[in-house]
């Protein structure tokens, strides 16, 4: 026997491979002579997840109204005395400033003192002390001359109903009974709250603050007040310094260039758009330059490598052993080092020429796709408008969470606690013990224990209602990008199926297609964002768990969580992509989520190989795309505001940061490509999905012409025996 195939084992061995891919994959879609694009004659899909995303986005809206009658922003917004009376806010409006009598009881909560409030007297003071003041000294004073001093009594800061001056009470009764602060140091006010202001003037902060007189300044309990212990009790409170400021600087150099940040906006539109339409000539001299760089870049590393090692491989001394060391040369100098490098950078190349070898047809069939998503934009130019309709609905969407979830948050009722009031010595370090709740309507001055506003509770329900907003952010998100991709694949798709274009081409079809989502498949737009949602919060609370476990010495546990983030972030991709496939499916045949995903996914799987190429290759050229849009845009801003472009010089702002409008601009211009290309990205995928179907459907005949454009029907060798227009 020779042992050569002939053509008729061939063609059954062929065979044999086709059905059981067939079996595998389902069938390969079989022509329909009524066949011409989205179908007209459609029913509803998914009703049933219709009505649960109507129910639930329904609740949204309960949430947001019971938010809104419960919650006070306010009290969010201005700080809080201890009566629960809003610092300049209503009655209080002179007063802004809230002030602390005993920063140090703030430092025994720790990092705690943010959820749980600051366990001191607190008033609301026109301004913040610019002085130091002790109550000792002035105690002392008036015990040896019997007289009560006014000078040192009118520097006292008391709570509303004590007036220093006028009681008859000693300084020591006052502190004692916290009517009265015991000592206060300059201060500056940080977000409404008072906040020492020495830190940055004192050396040592270990040593014992003094008053002007020079005498040491003392709490109520008589101890020794030093810089360290009163920086550690208004550390989480002086955090806000620094913020604040830049928060300042940075607003007032927004306010000086927003026009111009629009500017740039703007421009960064105009070039995304241009890049666009001239992707049909630019596209496939991108991937082959990029093609010819990569084998000219490997070519040379395996010839340069190649030739160190022979010039090395004799050399004595560039023989040894692999050692670990920070010193690179050593490596430079082993002849195995090049010879380990020379391997690796052949078989890349290696690998390439193959790639270049075996799938060269399929990359001319991704560019050759991306050109016609090109010409399919510029035919259909409302496309590129279109995803400002989602961005928007995304920005109020967003902005009513924000406003709900702040709500929520202060719809909490005053939480009170008692502080003993004759001996600060025994206040714990424990939250517990030193809170004790008591009643809202206390009677303060007639408890033997001071009863003080601490903070604003939020009810326990709260988190489950911010937990269900958070959920409907996710699906509610999900759901807008899902309607945005179904209503473009409709577009792209009356274009693909339009025989001759662009006379064929349905007119408004992406209102036809809008009009399609609405009617029919918000049931399945709902059912696929739903599974977005689930895996995205299940993510979160992965996170969640993370941190709470962060501290823990429990190895299985932290590897365990790792494992789960990677699995479900591999997930979320994989049905990104695939939903993104079942919308195409959807928009074109009209069935419902699971029916479109599993053809889709057949069909991808039918053709895995050529949807890796492309896939790849649209997401090289939109990354280049975005770069060069974000790139241009940024450089020009940074230019511009830098003050280099001298015929411009006289409209650049003097501004604290330049650098806050170059952001602004580099994120805008990201954000507006990103846009404009996830239309050119829908566009390539729903094209090739619909040519996959037209490979399967049609083979040039008369009766079963191809719908492609003659670029993809000359790399795949194929024509129509009745030409089309663009033919």
């Amino acid at each position: 026997m020779s042992g050569k195939v002939s053509d008729s084992e061939k063609t059954e061995n062929t065979s044999d491979d086709s059905d059981k891919k067939k079996d595998k994959y389902g069938e390969e879609t079989k022509y329909d002579p009524t066949f011409n694009g989205p179908i007209k004659n459609r029913g509803c899909t998914d009703v049933i997840c219709c009505i649960l995303f109507l129910i639930c986005f329904l609740g949204m809206g309960v949430v947001g109204y019971w938010a809104y009658y419960e919650g006070d922003p306010i009290t969010l917004i201005y700080p809080s005395d201890s009566q629960g009376n809003l610092c300049g806010y209503g009655s209080f409006s002179d007063k802004p400033n809230l002030f602390f009598f005993d920063l140090l009881t703030c430092a025994k909560q720790g990092a705690a003192v943010a959820v749980t409030g600051c366990p001191t007297p607190q008033v609301c003071v026109a301004t913040c002390p610019s002085g130091y003041w002790t109550w000792y000294s002035a105690y002392i004073q008036e015990t040896v001359t019997m007289v009560q001093s006014t000078t040192e009594r009118e520097k006292m800061i008391c709570d509303y109903n004590t007036t220093a001056t006028t009681t008859s009470k000693t300084i020591k009764e006052l502190v004692e009974s916290d009517s009265c602060a015991a000592y206060y140091v300059d201060s500056s006010p940080i977000v409404g709250r008072c906040v020492p202001s020495i830190f940055t003037t004192l050396v040592n902060l270990t040593a014992n603050l003094v008053t002007n007189s020079n005498e040491s300044i003392v709490g109520a309990d008589n101890s020794t007040i030093t810089g360290s212990a009163l920086q550690a009790g208004s550390k989480y409170l002086a955090i806000f310094l620094s913020a604040k400021e830049y928060g300042e600087q940075i607003l007032s150099d927004l306010r000086a260039s927003w026009w111009m940040i629009l500017i740039g906006l703007g421009i960064a539109c105009v070039l995304a758009f241009i890049w666009i339409v001239v992707m049909r000539w630019v596209a496939g001299i991108m991937v082959w330059l990029t093609i010819i760089a990569f084998l000219g870049l490997f070519g040379f590393s395996t010839y340069y490598t190649f030739t160190m090692w022979v010039s090395l491989k004799d050399n004595p001394s560039a023989q040894g052993n692999f050692e670990f060391t920070t010193n690179l040369s050593y490596y430079a100098n082993l002849a195995t080092t090049w010879l380990v490098l020379g391997i690796i950078s052949a078989s890349i190349l290696g690998i390439l020429l193959l790639i270049l070898l075996f799938l060269r047809e399929r990359i001319l069939i991704a560019i050759a796709l991306i050109k016609e998503a090109s010409r399919a934009v510029s035919s259909m130019m409302f496309t590129l408008l279109w995803p400002v309709i989602p961005f928007l609905l995304q920005i109020v969407l967003f902005a009513y969470w924000a406003l709900t979830a702040l709500y929520l948050a202060s719809s909490g009722r005053k939480s009170y606690a008692t502080t003993n009031s004759t001996n600060s010595s025994n206040i714990s370090t424990t939250s517990e013990n030193l809170l004790n709740s008591c009643p809202t309507d206390t009677n303060i001055s007639a408890v033997t224990t001071l009863c003080n506003f601490v903070k604003y509770d939020v009810g326990e329900y709260t988190i489950y209602l911010q937990f269900y907003m958070l959920f409907m952010l996710f699906w509610v998100m999900n759901f807008i990008i899902a309607l945005g991709q179904l209503t473009l694949a409709g577009a792209f798709a009356s274009y693909y199926w339009a025989f001759s274009k662009p006379q064929d081409i349905p007119a408004f079809p992406m209102t036809a297609s809008l009009g399609r989502s609405f009617r029919y498949h918000l049931g399945s737009v709902a059912f696929g964002s739903l599974i977005i949602a689930i895996i995205q919060i299940i993510r979160v609370f992965l996170e969640y768990i993370e941190s709470k476990v962060k501290g823990s010495e429990n190895p299985v546990a932290k590897f365990l969580i790792k494992c789960l983030k990677c699995v479900f972030w591999c997930l979320e991709k994989f049905m990104k992509f695939l939903n993104k496939n079942a919308y195409i499916m959807i928009a074109v045949y009209g069935k419902n989520f699971c029916t479109s995903a599993k053809n889709a996914f057949f069909l991808i799987m039918r053709n895995i190989v050529r949807v890796a190429v492309i896939d790849k290759v649209a997401d090289f050229l939109l990354f280049i795309s975005k770069l060069v849009v974000v790139a241009a845009t940024t450089a020009g801003a940074f230019f511009f505001f830098d003050g280099r472009i001298t015929f411009l010089a006289n409209y650049t702002p003097s501004l604290n940061f330049y650098l806050v409008p170059v952001i602004v601009i580099a994120i805008g211009s990201y954000v507006i490509a990103a846009a404009f290309f996830s239309v050119y990205g829908m566009g390539v995928d729903t094209l090739f999905l619909c040519f996959l179907e037209d490979l399967e459907r049609h083979d040039g005949s008369a009766e079963k012409p191809y719908y492609m454009n003659k670029d993809l029907k000359g790399i795949l060798g194929k024509k129509n025996k009745v030409k089309s227009k663009d033919d």
